[in-house]
């Protein structure tokens, strides 16, 4: 009977946990649920949009559909950085619509057992930061846990697809 109680303690921690995409981002590690993800691209041509938010940095068209792709270098306030080879787009859903985000390079995807993430500590995070949910300490590394909902405002996104919309880009 202990064994069996055992078994079902193991199969309950492995079911509790979450699977990450791992990415960098001026030399920090970040995370974003996989069930977020849609796809990662190569960087490719990015149309600006006049007056767009400053984190926006334009459209890209992708398989024939107009995504916004907003710089999260520019959206977390950390200093710009030149296109590499290992730069993507990370094209997420958010608010119900497909987002690329500009990020470094993407490293991998990762199970990470609920009991090695913690809330960000008050100290920490403030009004601006609200889009971090979590601190993921996993394999000898922090990962900075991404709500993706919180990382563009409504006002943000409504601007942009007006912009798309009317055709003004």
């Amino acid at each position: 009977m202990a064994d069996a109680t055992a078994t079902q303690s193991k199969n309950t921690a492995i079911a509790i946990e979450h699977q990450i995409v791992v990415f960098d981002l001026a030399g920090e590690t970040y995370g974003a649920d996989i069930n977020a993800v849609r796809e990662i691209v190569r960087m490719q041509a990015i149309t600006r949009i006049p007056q767009a938010p400053p984190s926006i940095e334009g459209v890209i068209n992708l398989r024939g559909k107009v995504h916004p792709v907003m710089d999260l270098r520019k959206r977390f306030e950390l200093a710009a950085s030149e296109e590499t080879k290992d730069s993507r787009i990370v094209v997420v859903d958010i608010g119900e619509q497909d987002v690329g985000l500009i990020v470094d390079a993407v490293a991998e995807v990762n199970r990470i057992p609920a009991d090695a993430i913690e809330p960000p500590s008050p100290v920490v995070t403030t009004s601006k930061t609200d889009y971090i949910w979590g601190i993921a300490k996993f394999a000898d590394q922090m990962i900075i846990l991404l709500d993706l909902n919180k990382v563009l405002s409504s006002d943000d996104l409504d601007a942009v697809n007006e912009e798309i919309a009317t055709g003004n880009y």
